[in-house]
């Protein structure tokens, strides 16, 4: 009791205490984390004071995902949702300020437009009738849900509703873009211009000194140049922020004592097995590959691909064996053999001779939502296949074939009596091509393909060939627990080595390559191992130094080893990468400013002479054609021709080849036409596409977009 009342009279001490601790606690976590209490997690971007949220963006990311099914990764679904609600915003904004809406009777419009052509919106005239698109609007309603025929799909209310919102909303932005380029036009000045350019002509003589002239190891270029030539070109050589990885890999794969365990595991399968019963107490015999009688069962239990009963022709066989075993007497083996990523060993089953070329006839029964099926089917699978049956069965019962071929959907082949004659190479329904080929002439038969149902009869078989049936165990080139783990130790071994070694030393040591990659903070994909956003999203890490390295794994591949090279924030690439495409330019720079300075005639034929060169000419040179005759593109010469008097010499013009001076010694003026109208037309059209990309991309640039993406899903 005492203790008791010690503890009470200490409560409030306790409790302070206690708070304190908590409030410390809570503070560092926001020292180390400053998002701590942020929204970002939530918030995928921000554009323009609008939320793209989260749990709203995954979703949509998920639905997409399943309707592309697995053609896109993870971050190219994310990609392809963020760039639509971006869009989405950008563009409701604009809308909203114009104030653009699909009002009730423009949407019925809208509606009639898309809908007028279904049968289920026509009256007894084939008229579209909006009374029956109410009638179904209202039903979908009252079925709470569930999916309503229409066409070849099936549609419930949830649907229709978004349905009705992306033509309203493609409405609206149709609007949108028909205001802008109403106000888009092209002047009589402007279609001139474009006239004259290109039908006014001049002649030049010209003389090239070309920058070849100039030997390179008479130019020097320092690291300042390339500073200032990035700064005088900030837009080509500004980036995105990235970091520079090196990495080295350990491959998951099979070793020679894998391959040797796993094609003498198949060769064991050949004999038979003695084997303890423990329930019977006796030792038993398992047939072996040599002396199964059920082949199929066989194969199945021990191979890593099913058993295929069919019989092979020439064109079929695997091209890595295919000799071998078009020279194999009926049981007898070849292999183990590689195909692939598979061991195999294969069994000569049978040998027969198989048609190239077949003749039949048939009468299709087509199902809703079947492949080239129009609009007017309306028939089940299952009802289809019940008409296809009851057709054999009076053909069984004595009725002729062609009195029942008015039945059938194919009315190319019903021109011909319902035949149709192709070679096993045609590009037919395998459903069809295998009953074609693999049954004998007369037989007839219900056949199901992704057109409908067919009643097949065979007429003609012809141009036979040898085929073959074989049977064929293989199994995987997988690795075995023991590769899998000493590729973990050698991987191991080598990160505890980085402790004390140079990251390329060891490597070079232990016969690795080392493979550099440059990373942007929403990449994924590694040449030759895909997706990785893990090492992505490693290096951009506040806690990531340069030098750090880790280990990943690569699913189906083994593992890599990453280290950080270097961080690049946002801004101008670094000296080094810029020095590619910066250093032939500033050459040029400097051998223009060299050359000028050594030229000090005024006329063609001085300069030509003192410079080493021979004057050239030009004829017929327009503005909008940018080749300079002999010489390739040089649009600043063109440019500065165009601006010469007849007669008159110019300065020195730093083109892309050289250092030139031009003489204009023929001006040809563009006949003045009456009608510009044509000009402006075309300009206009021309213009007018352009508006939708270019408008676009001009609110994006000009929208205040957060982006977190990198910080939350990806």
């Amino acid at each position: 009791m005492a203790i008791l009342n010690k503890i009470r009279q200490r409560s409030l001490i306790l409790i302070l205490v206690i708070a304190l601790a908590l409030f410390a606690f809570v503070i560092q976590g926001v020292i180390d984390n400053p998002n701590a209490f942020s929204n970002t997690q939530g918030v995928i971007a921000t554009v323009n004071g609008t939320d793209i949220d989260r749990v709203d963006f995954q979703q949509k990311v998920k639905n997409y995902q399943d309707r592309v099914g697995g053609r896109v990764t993870s971050t190219q679904a994310m990609n392809t949702i963020y760039n639509q609600e971006l869009r989405r915003i950008i563009m409701d904004e604009e809308y909203e300020t114009l104030g653009l809406s699909v009002e009730k009777d423009e949407m019925r419009d809208l509606l009639k437009n898309s809908f007028q052509s279904y049968p289920e919106f026509q009256d007894e005239n084939g008229t579209f009738d909006v009374n029956r698109l109410n009638a179904f609007i209202a039903n979908l309603k009252d079925l709470k849900g569930e999916a309503a025929p229409l066409g070849n799909f099936m549609v419930n209310y949830e649907s229709w509703s978004n349905n009705e919102q992306t033509i309203a909303a493609n409405s609206i932005q149709q609007s949108y873009y028909d205001m802008i380029k109403a106000g888009i036009s092209t002047t009589i000045a402007e279609a001139k211009d474009d006239y004259f350019g290109d039908n006014k002509n001049v002649d030049i003589r010209f003389v090239q000194i070309p920058y070849t002239s100039i030997a390179d190891s008479l130019i020097t270029i320092t690291n300042a140049d390339v500073k200032t030539y990035m700064n005088n070109h900030e837009e080509t050589y500004k980036e995105d922020a990235n970091r520079d990885v090196v990495y080295v890999e350990f491959k998951e794969e099979a070793s020679k004592e894998d391959e040797d365990a796993i094609k003498a595991s198949l060769l064991a399968l050949k004999s038979d097995r003695a084997e303890y019963n423990s329930s019977s107490k006796n030792t038993d015999t398992i047939p072996g590959f040599d002396s199964v009688t059920d082949v199929e069962e066989f194969i199945n239990s021990n191979s890593d691909t099913k058993y295929d009963a069919t019989f092979l022709r020439d064109a079929q066989i695997p091209a890595v064996a295919k000799d071998s075993l078009l020279n194999l007497e009926v049981g007898e083996y070849y292999g183990p053999y590689r195909d692939g990523d598979l061991f195999k060993l294969t069994k000569l089953l049978a040998v027969k001779q198989l048609a190239d070329t077949v003749k039949v006839r048939h009468i299709l029964i087509p199902f809703a939502g079947g492949q080239r099926a129009d609009a007017s089917v309306t028939a089940t699978p299952d009802e289809a296949k019940k008409t296809a049956d009851s057709i054999l069965a009076q053909i069984n019962s004595g009725t002729k074939f062609l009195d029942l071929l008015e039945l059938s959907s194919d009315k190319v082949s019903n021109e011909d009596d319902g035949e149709i004659e192709f070679a096993y190479n045609a590009g037919m329904a395998p459903e069809f091509k295998e009953f074609s080929f693999n049954n004998k002439v007369g037989d007839i038969e219900v056949v199901g393909t992704s057109f409908g149902y067919h009643i097949i009869e065979i007429l003609e078989q012809k141009s036979f060939n040898k085929a073959i049936q074989l049977g064929t165990i293989s199994r995987k080139i997988e690795p075995s627990d023991q590769t899998l783990q000493d590729v973990f130790n050698r991987m191991s071994k080598f990160e505890i080595a980085l402790k004390d070694k140079d990251f390329n030393e060891l490597a070079e040591e232990k016969g690795l390559t080392v493979k550099p990659i440059t990373f942007k903070e929403l990449d994924e994909n590694i040449p030759g191992l895909g997706a990785q956003r893990q090492i992505v999203r490693w290096s951009f890490e506040e806690d990531t130094e340069v030098g750090n390295y880790k280990n990943f794994p690569v699913s189906g591949f083994g593992f890599v080893v990453a280290k950080l090279v270097e961080k690049n924030d946002e801004g101008l690439m670094s000296v080094e990468d810029a020095s590619v495409t910066a250093l032939p330019e500033i050459r040029k720079e400097k051998k223009a400013e060299m050359i000028r300075a050594k030229i000090t005639a005024t006329s063609i034929d001085d300069i030509a002479k003192n410079q080493g060169q021979s004057p050239r000419t030009a004829t017929s040179l327009t503005l909008k054609n940018t080749t300079l005759s002999g010489a390739g593109a040089e649009p600043k010469v063109i440019g500065t021709a165009f601006g010469l008097e007849q007669g008159k010499v110019s300065n020195p013009i730093d083109g892309e080849k050289g250092v030139y001076i031009i003489e204009v010694t023929k001006i040809t003026e563009a006949t003045e036409i009456d009608n510009y109208a044509p000009i402006m037309n075309r300009l206009n059209s021309a213009r007018r596409n352009t508006v939708q990309t270019k408008v676009y991309k001009a609110l994006e640039e000009a929208a205040d977009i957060e982006d977190n993406r990198a910080k939350t899903v990806y």
